[in-house]
């Protein structure tokens, strides 16, 4: 928001520096980008005028000025702008002077012609060509009739104003006006402006209502008030109009449109004037019609969404509501009869629409960010008065209203105890209300405290923490007691939780991940793979791109991308693991989905490279299913990890996929990822894991994981059977572990064959079975009696032959 310094003077009276007041504006309000002065750099420019044109000797477009920049004799110089011409006031560049872009002017020849100094367009002195009115784009800046001869430029361009450009956050709209930037103002420097309530002098003969009739959705539009104007006259703004205008950022058109973009910079108002003869009917306010276009005030044409609000008439849409205004209602030169409407329309449809059709406008950011609903009927007011004095014209009795809205003005109690204690201030309660009447709130005393109402124009004020963010801000940041901390430190610590997941990834590191991390939003596609549990995706109300709109509910998608990277790159050897939170929703309409920690890893290649002592075999389900016994382990869970056979994820490989569970509780999966699925990510055969860490977090664990190492000697004894193929390794060791006795200390698995020499439907196994007593050695026969209680229960329960 750019403020003209002269225009806060006109309500104010302030005599700092420009630069000062910003300092001041950037420590109590909102920040402040810059101060210009549009003057700064430029010298020896004056106001000249043309006593006489003749044609250039060696030129078909130049021509010879005589200027009169008061002095004893006019000056000669040569020009080129097409509209120069006899009689005109300019701006001329006296010899040695500076215009814009730091350049010098000298006295030269042009084309065998001399010119001492130069005739000025508006850009060539700085002005940026966006805000140069459309009649001197293409050509020099002529002044009005009454400005003197001679006399510097700058105060008769608004050169002179400094200018305040303002970093309006989104919680203070109300200061993308000078109407709210003077009551911050007034606020800061305990000053009472005087801001008048406009009064309309309506035509006794003419009535609004018979001119045009409004209907509004009061959901679409809160306010929508309309007023007419008959026999306008359209020409161009006066010059202080104009001037206003550039040095808020805005090019004048016309002296009807320039008095609604005065207005929308004053009130912070947005305003929209259609040109009445071009209404087919009645005005509406609704939502688009499928398939609806519009070509609007930039003449691009637009294809309309169902969801964008429209100012329309019985046959056609003549304006997108908010943000631009349509070409087939425009004022141009021929309007004579205006309609003026001033509205609140919903923020999010604007702002969504702003977006859809890249349409960022001066008006659809300040319905973004809120309207004074107290002060659209002033705006609309000021606005009306303003054009019949520019552009005459009778103004019609009435306000056509077909919605309008004034909201209950919230109370909040606030206390001088609770105040001082957040603050570490000592303002007593009067102090306090001091304040609130320095912002224009109404304030009034209640037991040991005040209840203060907030007007409409604050309504980023909702609750008692606001009211003493303000009581802060008007007394002082700067003046705000500072404390050093007391007491004695304390030592910070990870939790519980925190631990387990550091340990998580110190263990899988260990056995030789990298831990790489990924985007949490993905495509809803990716989202929906891997599910462990069913659950609604999360999408994102306006998501940057397509391929980040939702929430993951896995992790393995991440990574899958991650392999695909890699293989894109001729890395063939990956193995890699994450940890992060997956976002579940049970049921469309929840609010927050859960957030639940997961851990996965991926494997693909070899895990090791070759060399002339190291035979490599690529990765394969065991490998990975050592890492997650390892992990589990380290962990120090309590209870034993069974894995089951699964075909529950359509996106693992059907014959080498099982769930993993600990206690009956199922914590993950772990198999082959699909074919299909590695072809659509473009990888080569991967393996993979995913499991609920949060489970694992929550399930009871030993905090002493080790155990001491018997001084004792083992004994160890192996053993090999004949059993049925469906017989699993889970169930023979469960069976040892049962019946080995007290001293079976480690059971491992060294050989499993099937084929020559072994029976059809059979298969050999062998283990090898160490048995310690950590108190005393062991004697043989009791090894050998818990051992041939093994080899029965063998024979028994799983019909092995011992071989």
């Amino acid at each position: 928001m750019k403020v003209s310094y002269n225009w806060l003077k006109k309500y104010l009276n302030l005599t700092i520096p420009a630069d000062e007041l910003a300092e001041k504006i950037e420590r109590t309000a909102v920040e402040v980008d810059s101060v210009e002065l549009a003057e700064k750099g430029l010298k020896k420019l004056v106001i000249g005028h043309i006593l006489s044109m003749t044609a250039h000797p060696n030129s078909d477009h130049l021509h010879i000025c005589s200027v009169d920049v008061g002095e004893e004799s006019p000056l000669q110089i040569v020009c080129g702008a097409p509209n120069v011409a006899a009689g005109q006031k300019v701006i001329v560049a006296l010899p040695g002077s500076r215009i814009g872009g730091n350049v010098k002017i000298k006295r030269s020849k042009m084309r065998g012609v001399e010119s001492e100094g130069m005739i000025c367009a508006l850009d060539e002195i700085g002005f940026d060509k966006d805000v140069i009115p459309k009649e001197w784009a293409d050509g020099i800046y002529v002044f009005d009739d009454q400005v003197p001869v001679g006399e510097p430029i700058y105060h008769y361009l608004g050169m002179d104003d400094p200018i305040i450009d303002l970093d309006v956050t989104p919680n203070r709209g109300d200061m993308l006006s000078i109407l709210g930037t003077v009551h911050e103002l007034a606020a800061i420097y305990d000053q009472q402006p005087e801001i008048k309530t406009p009064v309309v002098k309506e035509a006794s003969e003419l009535n609004a209502n018979d001119e045009i009739k409004a209907t509004a959705n009061s959901q679409l539009a809160k306010t929508y008030k309309l007023r007419v104007i008959k026999g306008v006259k359209i020409a161009p703004s006066p010059a202080w109009l104009q001037i206003t205008l550039w040095n808020a950022g805005v090019r004048p058109i016309n002296n009807v449109v320039d008095v609604t973009n005065y207005i929308l910079m004053k009130y912070g108002q947005p305003l929209h004037s259609f040109d009445q003869d071009k209404i087919d009917g009645d005005i509406q306010v609704r939502l688009a019609h499928k398939g609806e276009r519009i070509t609007t005030l930039d003449e691009e044409d637009r294809e309309l969404s169902t969801e964008d609000i429209v100012i329309a008439d019985p046959k056609q849409p003549i304006a997108i509501a908010g943000v631009m205004g349509g070409y087939n209602s425009q004022i141009d030169d021929q309007t004579t009869n205006v309609i003026l409407e001033a509205a609140i329309f919903d923020s999010i449809r604007i702002r969504k629409t702003a977006q859809r059709h890249v349409l960022h406008s001066e008006a659809s950011q300040r319905f973004e960010r809120g309207i004074n609903p107290d002060g659209v009927e002033d705006a609309l007011n000021e606005a009306t008065n303003l054009i019949q004095t520019l552009a005459g014209g009778k103004i019609t009795q009435g306000i056509v209203t077909a919605a309008d809205y004034h909201p209950e003005l919230p109370t909040i109690f606030i206390t001088a105890e609770r105040t001082n204690h957040v603050l570490g201030t000592d303002l007593s309660l009067d102090d306090i209300k001091t304040i609130f009447d320095r912002l224009g709130f109404t304030s009034t005393s209640k037991k040991n405290g005040l209840d203060v109402t907030i007007p409409a124009r604050r309504w980023d004020i909702h609750i008692e923490a606001d009211l003493f963010e303000e009581v802060a801000r008007i007394y002082g940041y700067d003046r705000l007691p500072a404390t050093l901390p007391n007491g004695r430190q304390t030592i910070g610590a990870l939790t519980s939780a925190q631990k387990i997941q550091r340990a998580t990834r110190h263990s899988l590191e260990g056995l030789g991940l990298t831990q790489a991390i990924s985007y949490s939003l993905t495509t809803e596609n990716k989202a929906g793979l891997f599910m462990m549990r069913q659950s609604y995706p999360t999408k994102l109300l306006s998501p940057m791109t397509q391929d980040h709109s939702v929430l993951r509910m896995n992790l393995l998608s991440g990574l899958l991308d991650d392999v695909a990277y890699n293989h894109a790159h001729k890395v063939n050897d990956v193995a890699l693991y994450e940890t992060g939170r997956v976002f579940y929703k049970d049921t469309k309409d929840q609010v927050r989905p859960e957030e639940v920690e997961h851990v996965a890893g991926v494997v693909t290649g070899n895990l090791t490279s070759s060399s002339w002592n190291n035979h490599v075999h690529p990765a394969d389900f065991y490998d990975l299913k050592g890492m997650v016994n390892q992990l589990i382990e380290n962990l120090g869970i309590n209870g034993d990890v069974t894995y089951t056979a699964t075909d529950h994820y359509p996106e693992m490989h059907p014959g080498r996929t099982a769930e993993i569970a600990i206690h009956g509780h199922n914590v993950g999966f772990i198999g082959q990822v699909h074919p299909k699925i590695a072809k659509q990510f473009k990888i080569k055969e991967t393996y993979a894991f995913e499991l609920n860490l949060q489970t694992l977090i929550e399930l009871p664990k030993s905090d002493d994981q080790y155990q001491p190492i018997s001084k004792y000697p083992s004994v160890e004894r192996d053993i090999s059977f004949l059993v049925d193929r469906d017989v699993t390794n889970d169930q023979v060791v469960n069976l040892m572990k049962k019946r080995g006795g007290a001293f079976l200390h480690k059971i491992r698995l060294f050989d499993i064959y099937e084929g020559k020499n072994v029976p059809e439907g059979k298969k050999s196994m062998a283990y090898s079975l160490q048995y310690v007593d950590p108190r005393e050695t062991l004697k043989d026969e009791v090894v050998t009696a818990a051992f041939e209680k093994i080899k029965k229960r063998l024979t028994d329960e799983l019909n092995a032959e011992i071989r």
